[in-house]
This record gives C-alpha cells, sequence and structure tokens, in this order.
C-alpha cells in the first residue's frame, strides 16, 4: 500500500461532477443514482456501502483527485515505470480482497472487469432468498444500455460494438473475462446460483486491463468512407508509379504511368475543364522524349496555334504533383498571366497545389510557404526575375524544380530580352537541379539558344488547320508559293462590283475581302495604327448591308449594355456605331475592361470581326477563318518575318475550320520587299545585354553581387560566361570583348556608388552598398536609381501628408513622362483647384503658380525649369484625379487624354510605387514611406472603391464585374470562395457558368494579401 502513483491532468478542462450513469461509474454512485433496491436485501446493499467507503479510502491514498481513476481518460505521467506501478496497485488491492472475503460473514468478491466500477457476487447458500451477487449484478446491467456507451471514446466504442473484434479479443474461459456478459440463453436459476461456491477469483492486474484497452483501440477499424479510401489509394499508387519511374527511368523507357507519368484524374481534367479528348501525336512524341523523362533542358518549336501550351502544362503538373517541387511559368504580358491563372485554378484546387500570380504590383518577395502544398507560380518577365532573385536570396532556387518560359525567342526583344536571359543565367549558374523548358515559334539561330541553355531541341511544322497564304495585288489574289520565281502564283480576280465613290474610299477592297466570310465565320484586319484600326472599322460598317445587324441582335445589345456599363454610363461613339454589325476595334487605346468585353464577344461569336494591332497576335489567343493585314507596316517599321508569321498564324480555328486564311495587302512599292518577307528565314535572335549601352550587363553584375552568387571580378567572368551574350560574344561585341566589358562594367558601379571592395585586409571582395541593393531588390532601373534617391531624400524633408499628391508624384514613372505633353490651359485651370498646401508642395519640387500661368497665357519664361519635373507633376495630377473620382471616362475628357493612355499610366504606376516601396524598404532613413507606399500601391492597383479591392483581388474580375457581385451579396474574397457557380451564374447578370466556375476557384485560390 506504500506504492505511489502520480497523476497529472493534460487536460484543462474541468470536469463534469454530474455525470451520466454507465457500466464506468462506480457501484456507489450508480446505486444511489439508480434508486432501485430489491426487497429483502436490505443487509447485502448495507455491505456492499461498508465495503465501498473502505475502497474510497484505499483508492484516495494513490490518487489526488476522489473520481475513480479513468471516469475521464486523463493521462497519466510517472516518473519512473508506469506499468510498474500499476502492478503493485493491483497486488495489494487483491489482498485487500481476500482479507475482505475471509472476514465476512458472506464471502464476497470484487469483480475487476473495468477498474472505474465495482460489483459483488455472493458465494454461500446463507444468503437471503435474492442473493447479494443477484442484486449487484442485475444493478451493473441494467446501467450497461446504450446510453453508458455515450461517455466512450470512439475507439472504444468501436471496439465494444464490432462483435468480431468482441470475439477475436474477449476469451471464453470465464477466469479470464474481463467484463461482465449478459448471457439470456445460459440463465441459470436463483436456486442453482446459492448452490454453488465461487471461489475468490484472481483479479487482472490494472496493467493487463491498461494494456488490453490499447490493443484494442489499436485494433479498432476506421469509420472511413471504404470508397473513398480506394479512390485515395488508386490516385496515391499511380502517383507512386509515376516517382519511382522517374526515379529509375532508362533510355528505353517512355511509359511512365497511365498518363504520361500523371493519374488518370488529370486526363479527366483536361478533357472536363479543356474539352480536350486527345493529344496530337507531335505532343505524344514531344512528352516521350528521353530529354523530358530525364529532366533534360529543352526547347521545342511550333508554328503558332500548334498547341504547345498544353505540353508545357502537363510537364508543369508533372512537376508538382509526381516531383513534389514548385514550378515557374513565365508569360509576356499580364492579360496572358490572368487568363493563365483563371485556366489553372480549378487544376490547383482539383489537384491540390497553389496557384499564384506575379503581374503588375501582385506577387510577395519572397513567396509565402504554402504550408505543405506545392505552388505554381505564373509570373511575367519582369515578376519573374524579382522572384528568382528573392528565392535565391532566401536559398530556396531548388524548391523550383521546373522553369517553363513563353515565347522563349523575346530573348531578342530589347529590354525585356534581357530580363529574360538575366533570369535563366541565375538559375541555370545556382540550381542545377531546375529543368527549364522553352517554347517559341520558330527560330532562326536555334543552336546559340540550345548551347546557352545546355538543352536539346525539338522541332515540328504541325498545324491543327492548314494555312494557305495570299497577297492581293490591286483586285488580284496571289498564293504565296516560295518556291515560285517570283514568289507569287495567281490564284483569282476579286468579285465585288464597287460604285465609283465606294472605290475612293476603300481602294484596297477590305469590304470585299471581309465580306466574303463574315457573319456566318470570324475574321481579323491587322492595322499598322491605333487610329486607323477605329477608322477601318468605322468604313466597313458604312458599307455593309442591313442584314448584318440582325445577325445575334439580342446579344450585341447586351454587348452595348455592359461596354456602357464598364464606363460608368459612357460608351465609345466608335464601338457604338460598329457593335451593332459585329465590328469591334481592339488596341492599347481601349480600357483593360473594354478589350476584355471585346475579347470575350468575339471568342463567342457575338462579333465577328475585330480590326486591331500588331500587339493582338502577340497576345491573348483569338483565331479567324481570315487574317488580314491591312499594310506590310507596323506604323512605319517594316514588318519583321517572326511578326508576320505571328500575325498569319492567327488563321485557322481548330476543330470549327478546315483550313485557315492569310491575305496580305500590298502596294506595287512593297512588292520586292514583300518577297523577301514571305521567303526569308526567321531572324536571329540576339543576346540584348548589351541594349541601352550594356544597361543590362549593368543590372546582371549588380543583382549577383548583391546575392552573393559573385564577389571577385574572376567569380564574375565566369557567371558570365554562361549567357547568351558569352556565346554571341563575336556577334555582339565588336569593339570590346565581353572580359574587357565586365571589367568597365564594375567600375562604373563603382563609381555610381552601388558597388564597394571590402575593407577587411586580404579580403577585396566586392559587395553591394545599401543604394546598390536597394536598387537591384527594388527593380528600379540604373537610370533613375541616383535620382529617386535625390528625390525621396527631398521629400522626405518636406513630405506633405494632408493629400496623396506628393506621394503620388513621387511614384509616377519617369519612363511616362516622354509619352504625355502638357495642356497649359488645363494645367493651369487644374493647379487653381488644388489647396494652399498642394500648391506649396508643388512650389517645393520646382514648379509654381506663376511658371504655369505664363505658359497658359503662351508667354515665354526665362527661368530655366527642369521639363522632366513639370511633366511628372502634370502626371500626378492626372492620377490624382483618378484616385479621387475612379471614373476613367471624366478624367480623360478633363485632361484631354485616351482613356487608354491613362489606363496604361495608372497601371505603370502601381508598379513603379511596388518598386519604390521595396527600394526604401532596403534604406533605414525611408522607414516612414514602407506603410505610406504600401496603401498607396493597393489603391493605384485597382482605382476602384475601397469595399471592391477585395473582389478585385481575384484574376480577371475587373469594376464592372466586381460591382455586380458585391451587389449581389458576393462582399468580401471568403463570400466569393464559398460560392455555388451554379447559384452565382443565375444571380449576376450575364455571368456564363463556365466563367461563373473560374471565379469562384480563382477565388479560392486567391492569396489574401499581396506586396
Amino acid at each position: 500500500m506504500s506504492a505511489e502513483i502520480k497523476v497529472r491532468r493534460q487536460s484543462s478542462r474541468k470536469r463534469s461532477r454530474d455525470r451520466r450513469i454507465s457500466h464506468l461509474t462506480p457501484a456507489r454512485k450508480r446505486t444511489s443514482a439508480s434508486g432501485r433496491q430489491c426487497p429483502d436485501n436490505t443487509g447485502q446493499i448495507e455491505l456492499s456501502r461498508a465495503l465501498d467507503k473502505s475502497m474510497d479510502a484505499t483508492f484516495s491514498e494513490y490518487c489526488s483527485d476522489p473520481e475513480d481513476l479513468f471516469g475521464d481518460y486523463d493521462s497519466i505521467v510517472s516518473d519512473s515505470s508506469f506499468l510498474a506501478k500499476l502492478d503493485r496497485v493491483g497486488q495489494n488491492m487483491r489482498q485487500h480482497d481476500i482479507d475482505h472475503t475471509t472476514s465476512s460473514r458472506c464471502p464476497v468478491i470484487l469483480l475487476a472487469g473495468n477498474p472505474d466500477f465495482t460489483s459483488l457476487k455472493s458465494s454461500t447458500d446463507n444468503c437471503p432468498k435474492q442473493s447479494c451477487d443477484d442484486s449487484m449484478t442485475e444493478s451493473f446491467l441494467e446501467g450497461f444500455t446504450d446510453d453508458a456507451f455515450l461517455d466512450m471514446p470512439s475507439s472504444q466504442l468501436a471496439f465494444l460494438q464490432d462483435p468480431q473484434t468482441a470475439d477475436r479479443n474477449c476469451c471464453t474461459d470465464e477466469d479470464k473475462t474481463s467484463m461482465p456478459m449478459r448471457h439470456p440463453e445460459k440463465s441459470v436459476s436463483t436456486e442453482e446460483r446459492n448452490e454453488r461456491h465461487i471461489a475468490p477469483k484472481a483479479r487482472k492486474s490494472v496493467s493487463d486491463h491498461l494494456k488490453r484497452a490499447m490493443m484494442a483501440n489499436a485494433a479498432t477499424p476506421s469509420s472511413v468512407s471504404r470508397t473513398a479510401v480506394q479512390k485515395e489509394a488508386v490516385v496515391t499508387e499511380e502517383i507512386s508509379v509515376a516517382m519511382q519511374a522517374m526515379e529509375s527511368v532508362s533510355m528505353a523507357t517512355t511509359d511512365l504511368g497511365p498518363f504520361f507519368g500523371l493519374p488518370t484524374k488529370v486526363k479527366e481534367l483536361i478533357c472536363n475543364l479543356k474539352g480536350i479528348k486527345d493529344l496530337y501525336e507531335w505532343q505524344k512524341t514531344c512528352l516521350n522524349l528521353d530529354s523530358v523523362q530525364q529532366r533534360r533542358n529543352l526547347i521545342y518549336s511550333l508554328p503558332t496555334s500548334g498547341g504547345k501550351t498544353l505540353v508545357a502544362e502537363i510537364l508543369i503538373l508533372k512537376e508538382l504533383l509526381c516531383r513534389k517541387k514548385d514550378a515557374l511559368f513565365i508569360l509576356p504580358y499580364v492579360s496572358l498571366v490572368q487568363e493563365k491563372v483563371r485556366g489553372l485554378a480549378s487544376f490547383g484546387l482539383e489537384l491540390d497545389f497553389m496557384v499564384e500570380e506575379y503581374a503588375g504590383s501582385k506577387g510577395r518577395f519572397p513567396p509565402v510557404k504554402g504550408r505543405g502544398k506545392r505552388s505554381l507560380y505564373i509570373a511575367t518577365i519582369e515578376k519573374a526575375h524579382g522572384l528568382v532573385n528573392s528565392l535565391i536570396e532566401t536559398n530556396r532556387l531548388d524548391n523550383v524544380g521546373l522553369v517553363v518560359v513563353d515565347e522563349l525567342h523575346m530573348l531578342g526583344d530589347g529590354s525585356r530580352g534581357a530580363i529574360i536571359e538575366m533570369t535563366l543565367a541565375k538559375v541555370l549558374y545556382i540550381s542545377k537541379s531546375t529543368q527549364i523548358i522553352g517554347m517559341s515559334a520558330t527560330l532562326g539561330n536555334l543552336q546559340d539558344i540550345q548551347k546557352f541553355l545546355k538543352a536539346e531541341s525539338y522541332t515540328n511544322d504541325f498545324r491543327p488547320v492548314e494555312l494557305k497564304e495570299y497577297v492581293k495585288l490591286k483586285d488580284s489574289i496571289y498564293e504565296v508559293d516560295p518556291k515560285e520565281e517570283e514568289c507569287f502564283r495567281f490564284s483569282r480576280v476579286l468579285n465585288f462590283k464597287y460604285s465609283s465613290a465606294m472605290q475612293k474610299i476603300d481602294q484596297d477592297h477590305i469590304v470585299a475581302l471581309v465580306t466574303e466570310v463574315i457573319p456566318s465565320q470570324s475574321c481579323l484586319v491587322f492595322c499598322p495604327t491605333k487610329k486607323n484600326c477605329e477608322n477601318v472599322a468605322g468604313m466597313i460598317c458604312k458599307y455593309l448591308k442591313e442584314d448584318f445587324i440582325q445577325h445575334k441582335q439580342a446579344e450585341k445589345a447586351v454587348l452595348l449594355g455592359e461596354l456602357r456599363s464598364s464606363g460608368n454610363g459612357c460608351l465609345c461613339p466608335v464601338l457604338k456605331k460598329t457593335v451593332p454589325y459585329g465590328l469591334a476595334y481592339h488596341h492599347s487605346g481601349l480600357t483593360s475592361e473594354e478589350r476584355k468585353l471585346v475579347e470575350e464577344a468575339y471568342s463567342a461569336g457575338v462579333l465577328c470581326l475585330l480590326t486591331c494591332t500588331s500587339t493582338l497576335a502577340a497576345g491573348i489567343n483569338l483565331p479567324a477563318r481570315r487574317v488580314i493585314l491591312r499594310s506590310p507596316y507596323v506604323a512605319a517599321d517594316f514588318l519583321k518575318r517572326s511578326q508576320y508569321k505571328q500575325m498569319v498564324g492567327r488563321a485557322g480555328r481548330a476543330g470549327i475550320d478546315t483550313h485557315g486564311e492569310s491575305i496580305l495587302i500590298l502596294q506595287d512599292k512593297d512588292k520586292v520587299l514583300a518577297k523577301k518577307l514571305v521567303s526569308a528565314p526567321m531572324e536571329i535572335c540576339k543576346s540584348n545585354l548589351m541594349h541601352s549601352d550594356g544597361k543590362g550587363v549593368l543590372s546582371l553584375i549588380l543583382s549577383v553581387i548583391g546575392l552573393n552568387i559573385t564577389n571577385s571580378l574572376e567569380q564574375i567572368r565566369d557567371f558570365m560566361s554562361g549567357t547568351l551574350l558569352s556565346v554571341q560574344e563575336k556577334q555582339v561585341c565588336l569593339e570590346r570583348s565581353l572580359w574587357e566589358v565586365t571589367q568597365e562594367c564594375v567600375e562604373l558601379l563603382k563609381e555610381k556608388g552601388l558597388v564597394t571592395v571590402s575593407t577587411e585586409p586580404q579580403d577585396g571582395s566586392l559587395q553591394v552598398t545599401k543604394l546598390g541593393r536597394a536598387t537591384y531588390k527594388g527593380s528600379v532601373d540604373l537610370t533613375y536609381c541616383d535620382l529617386l534617391y535625390r528625390d525621396l531624400s527631398k521629400g522626405l524633408e518636406s513630405l506633405m501628408l494632408n493629400s496623396f499628391l506628393h506621394l503620388i508624384y513621387l511614384v509616377t514613372p519617369y519612363d511616362m513622362v516622354s509619352q504625355c505633353k502638357p495642356d497649359w490651359m488645363v494645367y493651369f485651370r487644374q493647379f487653381t483647384l488644388l489647396s494652399a498646401a498642394e500648391q506649396k508642395m508643388c512650389a517645393a519640387v520646382g514648379v509654381s503658380e506663376s511658371f504655369v500661368a505664363r505658359k497658359a497665357a503662351g508667354q515665354n519664361v526665362k527661368k530655366n525649369v527642369d521639363q522632366v519635373v513639370v511633366s511628372r507633376l502634370y502626371l500626378a495630377l492626372v492620377l490624382q484625379s483618378l484616385l479621387k473620382e475612379t471614373d476613367l471616362w471624366s478624367v480623360a475628357d478633363r485632361f484631354q487624354l485616351s482613356r487608354g493612355l491613362i489606363q496604361t499610366l495608372l497601371s505603370s504606376s502601381s508598379v513603379f510605387c511596388s518598386c519604390v516601396l521595396h527600394f526604401t524598404e532596403e534604406l533605414e532613413e525611408f522607414w516612414p514611406f514602407k506603410a505610406l507606399l504600401t496603401e498607396l500601391t493597393r489603391r493605384l492597383t485597382y482605382c476602384v472603391q475601397a469595399e471592391l479591392i477585395p473582389l478585385m483581388e481575384v484574376a480577371g474580375v475587373m469594376e464592372r464585374r466586381a460591382k455586380q457581385l458585391y451587389n449581389a451579396g458576393y462582399k468580401t474574397l471568403a463570400h466569393l470562395a464559398n460560392a455555388d457557380p451554379n447559384v452565382l451564374a443565375k444571380t449576376v447578370e450575364n455571368l456564363f457558368k463556365k466563367q461563373a466556375n473560374q471565379i469562384v476557384a480563382s477565388a479560392k485560390v486567391c492569396p489574401l494579401s499581396n506586396a
């Protein structure tokens, strides 16, 4: 009785004293609560109570709590062996039973079926009619009802209720039975029981009961649905097989799993969400290439509309699901990123991975870890570079197993090409395990790109729809055939009756060409300028028959209503005239919401013709039966071969047309150049790190030093040898070698105060200064970093916070200044509307009221004023008006600017504001800007009423749609993420079910905050 057990309650929950009576309740509590007594058994009950008191005294020695030991399943913690102490207690209890049995007139034994309850059993013939044993056993069994199980854990309950488990774990030997059981079919009369002499039974130790209870818990079957378990097992097994196959792949093995190494669920999703039932043969071949199976870098090149993107998406899913690695998908434009986020959000929900948008001002650096989920980062070129930098800085680049680059030929596209090259060079140098996949239209110097990326290549000329290329000279159509000596072979003469007046207006016979296909089929007309797009659309409508108005009239009326709603009641007069005929124009002069509405209407067949600029060919996929090139020029420049192929590649709609047609309209003076255009090889893709006097090389060297990738000239030389510039050194570096260029750039960075040499003796390593770190982390152009630092420092001295104007001025992009010339009368009118504090701020930055007044009056100003400051302040006034009113149309009218330019200004300012925010975070003296610019970035990104901002976080949701959702009761991301797409489509006007599904899926994967 000297053994002690230390009992400690692990749960802070207070146990209720008024508990439901069960088979686990001590006998004294059961009998007192039940109130049921047998006749003529008073003596036995008194004996029971006496023993209960004795037992209470015994238990109180070992348990600090007067309640039963396991009554609420508390955790028991001991300094030494817990089971050994339980054995000692069990022995003491057995001795206690024997002592009571021998000393009592009516010998009884304690049934220890469970240490939490006590019951007595008579063993002599001298007991009254109804023995103590009988009454106590019946009392116990009456408490053993269905309600008794309510206090038990689910695992114990399942164990007791499962007859098979009970049979396996319960012995038939009466002496080994640990719990009293009823056997009605084997009932024994009272007399027979009284005649029996029951010897005292050996008490089972408490440790035995504890072990048995634990074994019972372990043997309890799960309550999970068997069907769910089987489905999960199938998917898990398929993924496991694919992973094992990828680890042990051989050259002879191409079959990695049921669907190119992916579970069959992926194939079903592609069919259900994309409508693709089977892959093209080239896609199957490409996915089974040894370079793909063995995860070597790959470049695959096909004509436009060949189905390149689907191959990339399958490889991305393979990386996310089979290899459990993150993936980065780089796309050239914000619109493409948003479209891809909407398209892959449903895959993320079904297959349990995150889809994160990195475009404009959206995206966190470094990305937030996904709590066990893998992430797919879909990013623009600039955002992808910032993302890779942040991953290198946090040593997380190895988590990215795959980088996919769309439109790889953009390596040769100016400053954006330089950013692509910097990003890929860092990935190649830092992470040897990251696979790079590049997809592109036909490249002229594929070998150079292969050498740079250490990649293999796959090319194919497959097109799902045959393309027939034509040119038009005067009224004749010629088919393009490079094999012919003249390159053109006569095809037919246009058969369209023109009046003399019509012939003067439509000299290129555009009306004749488009009416051959519209309205039953679609047509794209590429024009050299934005103004020409609007003029051509208006001219075509003038000569179309009234029958065109009747075609899908109701749908076009809905489109006009949505366009008017997007402009807060304003509608473009050109669109108002052309849309009833099924025509519209498409260029950067439209707002992003107008462009989206026009694109959706064209895809749905509501519009049958778009007049557009070349940017549409590089953006969202809008195929047509016939593509017409109004002129072989883009603005004043003659078309490049790559631009021409991209435009004509839009001809032919897979699954709809048997063939596509392209017609290039030529004048006699352009015939010779046109022959070279249609027959020349693709242009060579050259490195652009030397673009703008080597600005790319400067930025690259600054970032690799700041990221600790290199810290000496020799290491920088080694890094630069892995760039495309190094591969093309003889073609690009004509005057100096790459090594000389590198040395000069390092010296220039030192002069600018962005890089310094370590002061440690015998070290001499290169390090970035605080300004240098802020420059590369903020992705600030090196041309403006000094100017930005001076402006922020000057602004901090007298920062005006009673309006947004001062902050807006500081984040107005420097490179937008050249795109806008101030209207001085408008400038003066807006200046006079400013408050006294705002005018004082303007004077502080260098623009006084007298200066603006003299310019508005047409007078000469002798005082030298910085024109960059003057133009930036004018643009800041535009942005301030926009933030106040959020009505783009009225602001465009007030400042006499196109709404497209204002939209571009707004988006550029939000991106630059995000850059300035990251710039200031690295410089302690600019700490006040962090909180101020965080909110301003958010305001500039969406430029809507504050309550609509959460809904605008969803990819593809514009202001008009956000207002509809808000008015329908979907006021937060949580409301939208939990919405039923079917109900949403019925609730919101003009919202199709497919769009509703995409919105809900995008809301579910949308991060709660962006930076």
